[in-house]
Protein backbone atom coordinates (compact mmCIF):
# COMPACT_ATOMS: atom_id res chain seq x y z
CA UNK A 1 0.00 0.00 0.00
CA UNK A 2 2.92 2.34 0.74
CA UNK A 3 4.15 2.14 -2.86
CA UNK A 4 0.66 2.98 -4.13
CA UNK A 5 0.48 6.14 -2.01
CA UNK A 6 4.01 7.07 -3.05
CA UNK A 7 2.99 6.71 -6.70
CA UNK A 8 -0.16 8.81 -6.21
CA UNK A 9 1.82 11.53 -4.41
CA UNK A 10 4.37 11.67 -7.24
CA UNK A 11 1.61 11.66 -9.85
CA UNK A 12 -0.22 14.58 -8.20
CA UNK A 13 3.06 16.52 -7.84
CA UNK A 14 4.03 15.87 -11.47
CA UNK A 15 0.58 16.86 -12.73
CA UNK A 16 0.72 20.06 -10.69
CA UNK A 17 4.12 20.92 -12.15
CA UNK A 18 2.88 20.16 -15.68
CA UNK A 19 -0.44 22.03 -15.38
CA UNK A 20 1.23 25.08 -13.85
CA UNK A 21 3.74 25.22 -16.72
CA UNK A 22 6.76 24.92 -14.43
CA UNK A 23 8.30 22.24 -16.67
CA UNK A 24 9.03 25.05 -19.15
CA UNK A 25 12.33 26.70 -18.16
CA UNK A 26 11.40 29.87 -20.08
CA UNK A 27 8.42 30.39 -17.77
CA UNK A 28 10.64 30.08 -14.71
CA UNK A 29 13.37 32.31 -16.16
CA UNK A 30 10.76 34.96 -17.00
CA UNK A 31 9.88 35.08 -13.31
CA UNK A 32 13.45 36.22 -12.61
CA UNK A 33 13.42 38.79 -15.45
CA UNK A 34 11.98 41.72 -13.48
CA UNK A 35 13.02 44.34 -16.02
CA UNK A 36 11.86 42.43 -19.10
CA UNK A 37 9.24 39.78 -19.67
CA UNK A 38 8.37 39.24 -15.99
CA UNK A 39 5.85 36.43 -15.41
CA UNK A 40 4.44 36.31 -11.85
CA UNK A 41 2.83 32.87 -12.26
CA UNK A 42 5.67 31.12 -10.36
CA UNK A 43 4.85 33.26 -7.31
CA UNK A 44 1.25 32.03 -7.44
CA UNK A 45 2.38 28.41 -7.78
CA UNK A 46 4.72 28.78 -4.79
CA UNK A 47 2.06 30.63 -2.78
CA UNK A 48 -0.49 27.88 -3.47
CA UNK A 49 2.05 25.24 -2.45
CA UNK A 50 2.78 27.09 0.80
CA UNK A 51 -0.92 27.28 1.69
CA UNK A 52 -1.44 23.56 1.02
CA UNK A 53 1.74 22.68 2.94
CA UNK A 54 0.69 24.83 5.90
CA UNK A 55 -2.69 23.09 6.10
CA UNK A 56 -1.16 19.65 5.53
CA UNK A 57 1.37 20.05 8.32
CA UNK A 58 -1.35 21.18 10.74
CA UNK A 59 -3.25 17.97 9.98
CA UNK A 60 -0.21 15.67 10.06
CA UNK A 61 1.14 16.98 13.38
CA UNK A 62 -2.10 15.92 15.06
CA UNK A 63 -1.05 12.31 14.52
CA UNK A 64 1.25 10.48 16.91
CA UNK A 65 3.14 8.87 14.02
CA UNK A 66 3.08 8.88 10.21
CA UNK A 67 0.89 6.46 8.27
CA UNK A 68 3.97 4.72 6.88
CA UNK A 69 6.98 4.54 9.15
CA UNK A 70 7.60 4.28 12.84
CA UNK A 71 8.22 7.92 13.65
CA UNK A 72 8.46 11.35 12.08
CA UNK A 73 11.92 12.10 10.66
CA UNK A 74 12.67 15.69 11.63
CA UNK A 75 15.93 17.60 11.21
CA UNK A 76 17.74 18.12 14.49
CA UNK A 77 20.31 20.73 13.45
CA UNK A 78 19.53 24.45 13.54
CA UNK A 79 23.06 25.45 12.53
CA UNK A 80 23.51 27.68 9.52
CA UNK A 81 26.90 26.59 8.20
CA UNK A 82 28.83 26.92 4.94
CA UNK A 83 27.43 23.64 3.62
CA UNK A 84 23.89 24.98 3.97
CA UNK A 85 24.68 28.43 2.58
CA UNK A 86 26.83 27.07 -0.24
CA UNK A 87 24.28 24.44 -1.20
CA UNK A 88 21.48 27.01 -1.18
CA UNK A 89 23.52 29.39 -3.33
CA UNK A 90 24.42 26.62 -5.77
CA UNK A 91 20.76 25.60 -6.00
CA UNK A 92 19.68 29.19 -6.68
CA UNK A 93 22.38 29.80 -9.27
CA UNK A 94 21.55 26.55 -11.06
CA UNK A 95 17.84 27.36 -10.99
CA UNK A 96 18.47 30.84 -12.36
CA UNK A 97 20.75 29.62 -15.14
CA UNK A 98 18.84 26.51 -16.21
CA UNK A 99 15.26 27.45 -15.33
CA UNK A 100 14.79 24.07 -13.67
CA UNK A 101 14.80 22.95 -10.09
CA UNK A 102 15.20 19.21 -9.55
CA UNK A 103 11.57 18.83 -8.46
CA UNK A 104 10.26 20.26 -11.72
CA UNK A 105 12.94 18.62 -13.86
CA UNK A 106 11.93 15.09 -12.85
CA UNK A 107 8.46 15.32 -14.45
CA UNK A 108 10.02 17.27 -17.33
CA UNK A 109 12.13 14.19 -18.15
CA UNK A 110 8.98 12.91 -19.83
CA UNK A 111 9.28 15.64 -22.47
CA UNK A 112 12.46 14.02 -23.82
CA UNK A 113 14.22 17.40 -24.13
CA UNK A 114 18.01 17.12 -24.10
CA UNK A 115 18.28 20.17 -21.82
CA UNK A 116 16.40 18.33 -19.08
CA UNK A 117 18.63 15.28 -19.43
CA UNK A 118 21.72 17.50 -19.29
CA UNK A 119 20.40 19.31 -16.20
CA UNK A 120 19.57 16.07 -14.36
CA UNK A 121 22.98 14.67 -15.31
CA UNK A 122 24.60 17.77 -13.78
CA UNK A 123 22.47 17.35 -10.63
CA UNK A 124 23.52 13.70 -10.32
CA UNK A 125 27.18 14.60 -10.90
CA UNK A 126 26.98 17.35 -8.28
CA UNK A 127 25.43 14.96 -5.76
CA UNK A 128 28.14 12.38 -6.46
CA UNK A 129 30.90 14.98 -6.13
CA UNK A 130 29.45 16.17 -2.83
CA UNK A 131 29.44 12.63 -1.45
CA UNK A 132 33.01 12.04 -2.63
CA UNK A 133 34.23 15.29 -1.05
CA UNK A 134 32.54 14.33 2.23
CA UNK A 135 34.11 10.86 2.17
CA UNK A 136 30.75 9.11 1.86
CA UNK A 137 30.04 6.12 -0.37
CA UNK A 138 28.31 6.94 -3.65
CA UNK A 139 25.69 4.27 -3.09
CA UNK A 140 24.29 3.13 0.21
CA UNK A 141 21.50 0.79 1.24
CA UNK A 142 20.77 3.00 4.24
CA UNK A 143 18.07 5.67 3.96
CA UNK A 144 20.22 7.98 6.07
CA UNK A 145 22.39 10.42 4.14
Amino acid sequence: MKIFYTFITGLVFGLGIAISGMMDPAKVLNFFDLAGTWDPSLAFVMGGALVITFIGYRLVWRRASPFFGGRFQLPTSTTIDMKLVGGSALFGIGWGIAGFCPGAAIPALGTGRWEVLLFMGAVAAGMALSRILQGQPLFSRSAKA
